[in-house]
């Protein structure tokens, strides 16, 4: 049964890969860990441990963490070639560590109360970086989030509604830059997320409001050509967690 299940998996990811090279798709791992308030504290030193152990022992993978206020930590990797996916990247520093490193995964699992791995895809054509897209930006660790739920029924209109807005912000020269993604398998519901950076807080706030007089009062009417078809949108903020990042050594 797995392997019915995996052969189907990867053959809609053959279909997938043709859509990738003409939309200017880039898909990402994500490891989601819902922490547990409780265990907050406690989960932040055992990542910190996990990371060092990367380090001592040169693992070969590279994830960036964030993090978002409803204590979500994810840990997302680009993908490369989908039988990456087959990989167990772990198993050698799993075979150096013994023990150590089964039990470090037995104190994770008592520090949250769900976690789970999925592909998200970041769109360029959709998203708003004139000066070139990247998902980390010097200075800029802090993050609003948008989550555009939507049904599969309407996935064209939407994505129609998503270009008008990038073309809106463009013509009016915006200075609020931001990355489009949205689910490819693995999650329950179908949504774009919409990710913005800045320094902080503040000028989070302060570009919004600058942004509000760049776009003008008839925003409103370009912005519900995705609202319409949005059967709910989550705000949440966050930042790039750099110190649980990682990624190898160079030589």
């Amino acid at each position: 049964m797995k392997t019915i299940k995996k052969t189907i998996v990867l053959a809609f990811l053959c279909c997938l890969t043709v859509n990738v090279s003409q939309a200017f798709q880039k898909f990402y791992r994500v490891h989601q860990d819902n922490v547990l308030p409780s265990k907050l504290m406690e989960y932040e030193k055992i990542a910190k441990e996990f990371n060092e152990a990367c380090v001592k022992h040169n693992f070969p993978g590279a994830w960036l963490c964030a993090t978002m206020d409803d204590m979500r930590y994810l840990y997302v990797s680009p993908v490369e070639k989908f039988a990456d996916l087959d990989d167990r990247p772990f198993a050698e520093m799993a075979k150096a560590m013994g023990k150590d490193f089964g039990d470090m995964f037995d104190r994770f699992d008592q520090c949250y109360n769900s976690h789970y791995d999925y592909i998200i895809v970041m769109n360029e054509e959709l998203s708003y970086m004139p000066d070139g897209i990247s998902q980390t930006q010097e200075g800029q660790d802090y993050r609003d989030y948008y989550f555009i739920h939507y049904l599969p029924k309407d996935h064209a209109k939407i994505k129609e509604g998503m270009k008008a807005v990038k073309e809106m912000f463009a013509s009016k020269g915006s200075k609020s830059y931001y990355r489009i993604y949205h689910t490819g398998f693995g999650t329950t519901d179908n949504y774009y997320m919409v990710a913005m950076s800045s320094k902080d807080a503040i000028e989070s706030a302060t570009k919004e409001e600058e942004n509000k007089k760049v776009l003008g009062p008839d925003r409103w009417e370009t912005f519900m050509k995705v609202m319409n078809y949005a059967t709910k949108v989550e705000e949440v903020t966050g930042e790039i967690r750099r110190d649980l990042s990682y990624s190898p050594k160079t030589q």
